[in-house]
C-alpha cells in the first residue's frame, strides 16, 4: 500500500507538472504582423524604429503572463486539493484513505493542468493580440507601412498663389489719388496706405469712417470733384495767410511809419 502511494503521488507530481510547464504563458517575443519599411525610410532606421516598437509593445503587456500563470497554477492546485479529497474518501471504503487521495489528486492535477493549459493559451493569444495592437500603432505612428493602415501622410500646403489684383481696389485707389488722399500707383491690393487713405476721406467727407473699399465707396470717391481736396487745404489755412507770388514784380510790403520829425535816410 505504501508502495502504491508513493507511485501515486509521483504520477501527482508529474503530470502536474508536465501540464503547467507546457501551458505556461510567456510574454511574446515578437509581433505576428508583418510591417513594411515606410516611404522614404532607410533600412536602419526601419531597425531603430523596429527595435524600439518592440521595447514599446513588451512594456504595454509586462506583468500579464506572470499573472495567467498564477491563475494556472491556483486552479491545478485546487482541483489537486479537491481530487486528493475525493480520493481519500473512495480510498476509506477499501481501507486504502491514503492511497485513494494519492489517486485522486493526481486526478484532480491532471484535470486541473488540462484546465490551466486550457485557460493559458486563450490568455497567451489575447496577450499576444495586445503586443500587435501596441506593435503596429508605434510603428505606424514612426511612418512604417502596417497591414490594414495608410501610411501618414506629411501634409504639405502649396505655395499660395499670387492674387489677382481686384478691380475694385484698384478703381478706389485711383479715385483715392485723383482727390490726392493717396500717394503712389493703383495696384489693386489693399494694405495700409489705401486702408488710411480711405478713412481720411471718410473722416473729411463725414462718412462712417472703416477703411474698407466699397461699391457704395467707390460711387461717392468718382462724385467728388478733383478741386475739393485743394479748397478743403485752402480752407484749413490760417485766415491771414498769403500765397507767395512768383514774379518779381510784385510791390515790396511798406516800411513802417517812421516817428514824428525823423527822416530816413537816402542812398
Amino acid at each position: 500500500m505504501f508502495v502504491r502511494t508513493v507511485a501515486a503521488r509521483r504520477i501527482t507530481f508529474s503530470v502536474a507538472t508536465a501540464g503547467l510547464l507546457a501551458s505556461c504563458a510567456a510574454t511574446p517575443l515578437g509581433p505576428t504582423v508583418q510591417v513594411m519599411a515606410g516611404p522614404g525610410k532607410t533600412f536602419d532606421v526601419f531597425q531603430m524604429d523596429n527595435a524600439s516598437c518592440k521595447g514599446f509593445a513588451a512594456d504595454q503587456v509586462k506583468g500579464q503572463a506572470d499573472a495567467a500563470n498564477q491563475r494556472a497554477l491556483g486552479t491545478a492546485l485546487l482541483t489537486t486539493a479537491l481530487g486528493a479529497a475525493t480520493g481519500a474518501v473512495g480510498g476509506s471504503v477499501y481501507g486504502d484513505a491514503g492511497g485513494g487521495a494519492a489517486v485522486g489528486a493526481a486526478v484532480g492535477a491532471g484535470a486541473g493542468s488540462a484546465i490551466g493549459a486550457v485557460n493559458n493559451s486563450g490568455d497567451q493569444q489575447t496577450i499576444q493580440m495586445q503586443y500587435d495592437n501596441a506593435f503596429s500603432q508605434c510603428m505606424y505612428a514612426k511612418g512604417e507601412l502596417v497591414p490594414g493602415f495608410a501610411p501618414v501622410a506629411v501634409a504639405y500646403a502649396p505655395a499660395r498663389a499670387s492674387a489677382a489684383p481686384d478691380p475694385m481696389i484698384r478703381a478706389t485707389q485711383s479715385e483715392l489719388i485723383r482727390l490726392g488722399y493717396l500717394q503712389g500707383a493703383a495696384d489693386g491690393f489693399t494694405g495700409p496706405k489705401t486702408r488710411g487713405a480711405i478713412e481720411s476721406y471718410e473722416r473729411t467727407n463725414g462718412l462712417p469712417v472703416d477703411g474698407t473699399t466699397s461699391s457704395r465707396l467707390l460711387a461717392k470717391l468718382q462724385g467728388t470733384p478733383t478741386n475739393t481736396a485743394a479748397a478743403t487745404a485752402t480752407a484749413s489755412a490760417p485766415s491771414a495767410w498769403v500765397a507767395p507770388t512768383s514774379t518779381a514784380s510784385a510791390a515790396p510790403a511798406a516800411a513802417p511809419a517812421a516817428p514824428g520829425g525823423w527822416v530816413a535816410p537816402t542812398k
